[in-house]
């Protein structure tokens, strides 16, 4: 490792009496840091959303009204649009679109804004996971899942705008420093368990369980973001079928393609301990089809360095048939809460947030960004922010509804 990485991290890690070097093991990361895992969605349907001779000529009929319906528009769904917020920094980047730091020019608070590519998600048949993403963000509140605070959209591009969680992503701790102790794998893990909970709670199975999409609040405790891949209305073991995820911590039943449902939830969290408890994912090889071979067959290898709970909780979790996996019965996330390995967790305690957590960031500015991969802070705020009007009528200028009811503003109560 270069030393000015380790400079870095010290400046990072080591402030006044927040040293999250204490809760570490080593720096033994598998990955490179600039090319992040990549995950897979449902296969895109090139002819699904092309538009008919009839919807064009509706278009252009309709182009003399266009101002009219967004000022209709506008009234109906609310005033919340990208001009209500200071770009600060791009502070992430998919396959979308991007995510910013954003300041409300009102209120002053930062918030995280996800700027997604309309065209891009028509391409790649995401329509319906987006509205889905847009309607679980509406639906949860949680303290232990990132909430929706506005949505919008412009003729071009969709905006969510979110908590903003100065931390980062648990994936640039596991970069910058490795393995964690399994006091500190224990306590992100309780938080993450608590946003698996409610989400089964109400019937949604997450399905992108990963390092990326956990991230660090201001108190220091975890959330979950990122909702694209989740699935509504699922109550059986079986009874979602898509094949999506990472393919680091995707299950066995996904793989197989038989169907899934909750279970998989678990056996992905059961994926991420691991990777905070050992550095690697486990069966993990670069080898994309061997990879989903060890998962389907191979044999989970627990290292001696691991107490015997951690061990038994990692070999329950990553159970291959999802009907014996821990979490899968009944009682749910009761179940996994049980488990020794969380013996000393106070849930209590946990989720009104009495516990003192691991790390606390360390800001020296409101857009302090030393958390967050400096490939995606350098890039120009502006370069792909600006796309003519700040919101779409109804039937926006591509000439689909698609996107109806996609504005969230709780101050002039819209949405749904």
């Amino acid at each position: 490792m270069e030393a000015k990485f380790e400079e870095q991290s010290a400046i990072i890690y080591n402030q006044d009496s927040c040293n999250l070097n204490q809760y570490v093991i080593d720096t033994n990361y598998y990955g490179d840091g600039t090319n992040k895992k990549e995950h897979f969605e449902e296969s895109p349907d090139p002819e699904k959303d092309e538009l008919s001779d009839d919807d064009m000529i509706m278009i252009e009929e309709d182009m003399a009204d266009y101002d009219q319906l967004v000022k209709d528009n506008q009234a109906k769904q609310g005033k919340t649009s990208k001009e209500d917020f200071n770009m600060m920094k791009v502070i992430g980047q998919g396959s979308y679109g991007k995510v910013f730091l954003v300041q409300h020019k009102k209120t002053g608070i930062s918030y995280a804004m996800k700027m997604l590519k309309k065209a891009d998600l028509k391409k790649r048949n995401q329509v319906e996971h987006t509205m889905a993403e847009r309607r679980i963000l509406e639906k949860i509140k949680h303290p232990f899942i990132v909430s929706l605070q506005y949505s919008f959209q412009s003729k071009k591009k969709l905006y969510f705008v979110m908590d903003y969680c100065p931390g980062g992503e648990l994936f640039f701790y596991l970069q910058n420093i490795g393995k964690f102790k399994e006091k500190t794998a224990c306590f992100y893990a309780s938080n993450i368990l608590f946003a698996i909970e409610e989400l089964h709670k109400n019937d949604i199975i997450y399905r992108d369980l990963k390092p990326e999409n956990v991230l660090i609040g201001y108190d220091g405790y975890a959330k979950i973001t990122d909702f694209g891949l989740s699935k509504e209305n699922i109550q059986g073991s079986s009874d979602a079928h898509s094949f999506c995820g990472t393919p680091e911590y995707l299950s066995p039943e996904i793989l197989a393609k038989t169907g899934h449902g909750k279970p998989a939830d678990w056996w992905s969290f059961g994926a991420i301990i691991y990777e905070m408890l050992v550095g690697i994912p486990p069966f993990y090889t670069k080898n994309r089809q061997k990879l989903y071979h060890n998962i389907q067959n191979g044999e989970l290898d627990l290292p001696d360095t691991l107490s015997d709970e951690a061990k038994d909780l990692l070999s329950k979790l990553l159970t291959k048939d999802p009907d014996k996996r821990l979490g899968s019965g009944v009682n749910d996330a009761q179940d996994v809460k049980s488990h020794p390995w969380f013996a000393n967790i106070s849930w209590d305690d946990i989720y009104n947030k009495g516990q003192k957590p691991p790390y606390t960031p360390q800001l020296d500015s409101e857009d302090d960004v030393k958390h967050f991969c400096p490939g995606f802070t350098k890039i120009d705020v502006y370069g792909s922010y600006e796309d003519g009007n700040p919101m779409s009528p109804p039937e926006d200028a591509t000439g689909d509804s698609k996107w109806n009811n996609f504005s969230y503003d709780p101050e002039n109560e819209m949405g749904g």
